[in-house]
């Protein structure tokens, strides 16, 4: 059943007043320690200092022979193979005066033994004996002991954002837990008895759900978890049950739908009696209404594996509140609820995509209505080494179709337009 929706002063205001009311409400994460394996993409909220050096010890870069520099200054030198050594050997060998170790790559060098030279510069047609064709100084294709990390070494200062490449440096120097702001918990859900979720035909009035498989990718690819709690029917007593089950064990609250001026909107009604909130009309198209608030939770923490417990621990969960228009949905996430997220988990720079000036190859028309339009466009580097872009087809905030294409948003702003060859500046998506 319908119940109308408690009226609300919609006042207008500027996206970066908007920015700033949501980014200054929400905190920070408790730090948490993690495994290594784990940690690609989050924030460290500790420095990290090597207790260990890589490489432990010498070892060979390339597969050749291990031999004194001295004996190949005169090239060709003939040498007596002594034996060979495979990465994981622990065999010790001692090279000595004309003497040459067939060594793979990463094995330990032998003590002796002061440079490598590559297979490709060697000729052995007796198992016994090799030819250097190459002469090689002291050190060549030798990786020293600590070569990449010193023990003692801070190889990582918190705040440091977590690469692949960096989790498998945590690996390297045995960092088996690092401390670091976790990903958010993210909720997500949908409100609206018109939409269509399971495949069936569409009745009268109806329309595929879209949003909730957009919005968790979104979510998902901005380092959260999220739990895609589906499509809530339009039952306040449903919806503000469903809100606080899932504020016990979010961090933060994703719905979409319902925070526009209409007189029967569910999440309107329910959100402005269970939750401090603040609802919006910026100057931006699209994604005009958007809504903010934080909703006080009981929270639960999970023990072990298999055990989660209540506790008397309050906190406020942010709720973010995204029109109901596909376009405007996911354009109000990239500018307000992304960042935000981003703040939670540990980030003090670069919260919004980057933004750089491009050309547009071809106008970009609007109509003066006091308001920055944020259209869709797919940019390419040309060969003058600047970003080119053009629309990728209706700018309405239904038509999703067009958006799939985009790679950009270009701000354009309040007036008609930018002419083909202007300059206009592209937030990035990707």
């Amino acid at each position: 059943m319908l119940h109308r929706a408690p009226a609300t002063v919609l006042e207008v205001i500027q996206l970066g007043d908007a920015q700033q009311r949501v980014f200054s409400a929400v905190n920070r994460l408790s730090e948490r320690e993690i495994p290594c394996e784990h940690a690609a993409g989050v924030v460290l909220a500790r420095d990290v200092v090597a207790t260990e050096n890589v490489p432990p010890f010498a070892n060979t870069a390339v597969d050749g022979f291990a031999v004194r520099a001295s004996d190949v200054a005169q090239v060709p030198a003939q040498l007596r193979v002594i034996g060979t050594l495979a990465a994981g050997d622990a065999t010790m060998w001692r090279v000595g005066a004309g003497e040459a170790l067939r060594i793979m790559t990463g094995a330990p060098m032998p003590d002796g033994a002061d440079a490598v030279v590559m297979v490709e510069d060697c000729e052995q047609s007796d198992p016994n004996r090799v030819t250097i064709k190459k002469s090689v100084a002291v050190g060549t294709s030798v990786r020293p002991i600590a070569d990449d990390v010193r023990m003692g070494d801070t190889v990582f200062t918190a705040g440091t954002v977590l690469s692949a490449a960096g989790a498998g440096v945590l690996s390297s120097i045995n960092a088996r837990n690092v401390w670091v702001y976790p990903r958010a918990k993210v909720a997500l859900l949908s409100t609206g008895d018109e939409l269509v979720t399971d495949g069936s035909p569409l009745q009268r009035g109806q329309i595929r759900e879209s949003n909730l498989t957009m919005l968790e990718v979104l979510i998902a690819n901005s380092h959260c978890d999220v739990t895609n709690v589906g499509v809530v029917a339009d039952d306040e007593a449903l919806l503000e049950r469903t809100l606080h089950e899932v504020a016990r064990t979010h961090d933060a609250i994703i719905t979409s739908g319902g925070v526009s001026m209409g007189d029967f909107d569910v999440v309107k009604a329910v959100l402005s009696r269970i939750a401090d909130m603040q609802w919006m009309q910026m100057a931006i198209k699209p994604a005009k209404p958007f809504a903010f608030g934080l909703l006080n939770a009981t929270v639960d923490e999970t023990v072990n594996a298999t055990e989660v417990v209540r506790t008397d621990r309050q906190r406020r969960i942010p709720i973010f509140g995204l029109p109901g228009n596909p376009v405007s949905s996911m354009i109000s996430f990239e500018l307000l609820a992304r960042p935000a997220l981003r703040k939670m988990m540990g980030h003090t720079t670069d919260l919004l995509r980057p933004t750089i000036s491009a050309i547009a190859d071809a106008p970009l028309r609007r109509k003066p209505d006091g308001k920055t339009h944020f259209m869709r466009v797919f940019g390419h580097f040309g060969v003058d080494g600047r970003l080119h872009v053009r629309d990728t087809g209706p700018q309405g905030s239904h038509q999703l179709a067009a958006t799939a294409a985009a790679n950009g948003l270009a701000i354009v702003q309040d007036g008609s337009g930018i002419d083909a060859g202007g300059a206009v500046d592209v937030m990035l998506l990707g």
